[in-house]
């Protein structure tokens, strides 16, 4: 029978691979823009981010450089997915219907990353960085190494204009930060004794995670609500490559990564993939010159 222990792990078997193929073949690019990290507790603190000291000539002692200038915590968070399944529809062997239903789980399990990862940049115009700024910010305070005195840097430009966002992910460190204390999970309740199966004649399958996204370092971001031009573009990469650490060292960025909404695909893709340059008049400098992502959930 379908419902005695061995049937019902064999159900669930079948349940869960639905859920993983799905999930495994599911388009996602929040690894590009995201640094992956494991999470041991219910936050993390990530008080080096801007941090890191220059090498100097070894002169004297060392200088031990202060990798607790900023103070910027993540907060896990808890997501579910659930849904019941009659148990007559499983006694009568009816499971195949219930495909469909597995396999967008194990989509939007997949997706949920990317609603997380991609929504800070759209929110990056007044979500708070480890600096205590914007995001996207005109004023990112940075010293200035010849004069000590702190300079206020920008990242933005402005505009009404759906936006863009350029970004170096080529670094160790990436533009924001994927932090998970548990990964998403396929699970199941169909013990005769739980309420569900008890009282309502029902099992319960159902996904769980605990896991956030955060602000990594704005300097390897830059958020444009200007229209997506090829001089707006090119002011953006000029910007993003003369950008410092905290402390005045120059961190060798190079921009890689182009993501728009869909509205900007036309522009984005004529930016980048074309030999002519947007009205024909030369050839077009800025091909190859990012990945180009398109997502909705910049949108």
């Amino acid at each position: 029978m379908l419902t005695d222990a061995a049937g019902l792990d064999l159900v669930y078997r079948g349940f869960q691979k639905l859920y993983t193929d799905a999930f495994l073949a599911a388009p996602a690019h929040g690894d590009k823009i995201a640094m992956k990290v494991a999470s041991s507790g219910a936050s993390e603190q990530y008080s080096w981010l801007g941090s890191f000291p220059a090498m100097r000539e070894w002169v004297g002692p060392r200088v031990a450089g202060n990798l607790d200038v900023n103070t910027f915590t993540i907060l896990n968070r808890s997501f579910e997915s659930t849904v019941r399944v009659s148990r007559n529809h499983i006694l009568d062997d009816k499971i195949g219907v219930f495909a469909p239903v597995f396999q967008r789980m194990g989509i939007n399990a997949r997706l949920h990353p990317e609603e997380l990862i991609f929504g800070l940049l759209r929110n990056g115009f007044t979500g708070i960085g480890y600096d205590g700024q914007f995001f996207f910010d005109v004023d990112h305070p940075v010293i200035d190494p010849a004069t000590e005195a702190v300079t206020l840097v920008s990242n933005t430009q402005a505009g009404a204009l759906p936006p863009w966002y350029l970004l170096d992910c080529s670094q160790a460190i990436k533009p924001l930060i994927w932090q998970e204390r548990e990964p998403y999970t396929f699970e199941q309740q169909t013990s005769p004794g739980d309420d569900a199966v008890f009282n309502n004649n029902e099992f319960v399958y159902g996904v769980r995670a605990r896991v956030n996204a955060g602000y990594g370092l704005w300097q390897l971001a830059f958020g444009s609500r200007a229209a997506l031009t090829a001089a707006n573009y090119a002011a953006a990469r000029a910007a993003m490559m003369a950008f410092r650490s905290d402390t005045g060292r120059f961190l060798g960025i190079q921009p890689t990564t182009l993501v728009v909404p869909p509205a900007l695909e036309s522009d984005a893709r004529g930016l980048l993939n074309t030999d002519i340059a947007p009205g024909g008049a030369a050839s077009n400098v800025w091909r190859d010159s990012a990945e180009l992502i398109v997502t909705p959930f910049v949108a």
